[in-house]
């Protein structure tokens, strides 16, 4: 049981929404304009993106005790590998279960979605390896937004639309802007909370770089614009702008922290955040088509 406990807690299932959103926005917007839908390349495309963010979480989890960014002195959430709950070696394991399993079902996902899948594919792949791990990881950059709002709104949203209906639409590219954008401020929560640490580890995301005034200014951007977007563009029938006072609400509780610790409650709530204004999107697109 304990095992268990630990695999939940290492694959952070907080953050899988992150995951699943796209490809359900993706299909939906599919299914609003073609009326029809493929239930299997819909589910494997759902259980890859899972995969994918489950290996990268463990992958961040065991490269960020080596690197001795997770210290005691660590704010977050429990890591398994630091506390000692999972070894390494078994962390990696999973790792490569995880990308295993993902690179089977993409497979599939090429024989039905041709070469283009093959691309967003292996770059998925290889950028979920890439982002806690080689030489420059992409977690140590000033990068790490841009990775999330093009691999977890755009390449997700669009891989998963082409994949029913074998064609790339300037709406699906809307939505995955769309939900890229409050993604990517997931982790502007998580590098602002971990400021201190990361600048004494030598990483430098945009948190340490550009400092606390700066991320409360990208936060609330990234927060604030996908419904400009969506005002502009009618998507979703306008119904995602129903969470505008929550966005509100979230950007004023980022910017008035004082104590690093305080973030913590703020990472959950962003994420939940996101998915409830991608369930509102699909079901404006779905229910109003």
């Amino acid at each position: 049981m304990m095992q268990l406990q630990a695999w939940l807690l290492a694959v952070r299932p907080k953050t899988l929404g992150m995951a699943v959103i796209p490809v359900v926005v993706g299909s939906a917007l599919a299914f609003a304009q073609t009326h029809g839908f493929q239930w299997l390349p819909a589910l494997a495309a759902l259980l890859v993106a899972v995969l994918i963010q489950m290996g990268t979480n463990l992958h961040n989890d065991v490269a960020d005790h080596a690197n001795g960014v997770d210290t005691a002195n660590r704010l977050g959430p429990l890591r398994v590998t630091a506390a000692g709950l999972l070894i390494a070696a078994q962390v990696m394991q999973g790792v490569k279960l995880c990308f295993l399993l993902a690179f089977c079902l993409g497979v599939y996902l090429v024989a039905v979605g041709g070469w283009v899948i093959l691309v967003a594919g292996l770059l998925s792949l290889a950028a979920g390896a890439a982002y806690s791990g080689g030489k420059y990881p992409i977690s140590h950059s000033p990068f790490g937004e841009v990775f999330v709002l093009v691999f977890f709104g755009v390449v997700a949203v669009v891989g998963s639309y082409y994949l029913q209906t074998l064609q790339v639409d300037s709406k699906a590219l809307l939505a995955g802007c769309i939900l890229g954008l409050p993604a990517a401020a997931v982790l502007v929560v998580n590098n602002t909370r971990d400021r201190e640490s990361d600048q004494q580890a030598g990483r430098r995301t945009l948190a340490v770089i550009m400092g606390t005034a700066f991320s409360c200014v990208e936060y609330a951007s990234l927060l604030l614009l996908p419904f400009v977007m969506v005002a502009a563009s009618g998507l979703g029938k306008y119904l995602p702008l129903l969470v505008l006072p929550w966005a509100v609400y979230l950007v004023r509780a980022f910017c008035r922290v004082q104590q690093a610790g305080e973030f913590n409650p703020l990472l959950p709530q962003t994420a939940q955040f996101q998915l409830v204004l991608g369930l509102l999107l699909a079901v404006g697109e779905v229910r109003y088509e």
